[in-house]
């Protein structure tokens, strides 16, 4: 056994849009990011266009739970919101 791994894989430069990750010991939990794609989005009850990008996360629950994993998503998404600050 080894220390426990986060995996981040994207493959949006291929075009793929989802990426739905399997996770195998040591790792404990996958990111998948796909590609930036412009899609309707309501912003302050006005709709438009926006670039969004899919990032799914796949985790063992053995070793966490989905609580921690959507803080984890929620963080990312406002990272992201603001990138010219990372």
């Amino acid at each position: 056994m080894s220390d426990a791994t986060l995996t981040v894989t994207n493959l949006g430069d291929q075009g793929v849009e989802t990426v739905f990750g399997v996770i195998h010991p040591p790792q404990v939990a996958l990111v998948g990011f796909g590609r930036v794609a412009d899609r309707p989005w309501a912003v302050d009850g006005l709709l438009g266009v926006r670039p969004v990008v899919t990032v799914t996360l796949s985790a063992d629950h053995r070793a966490t739970d989905g609580a921690v994993g959507a803080r984890y998503l929620t963080a990312v998404d406002r990272l992201l919101q603001t990138p010219e600050e990372l």
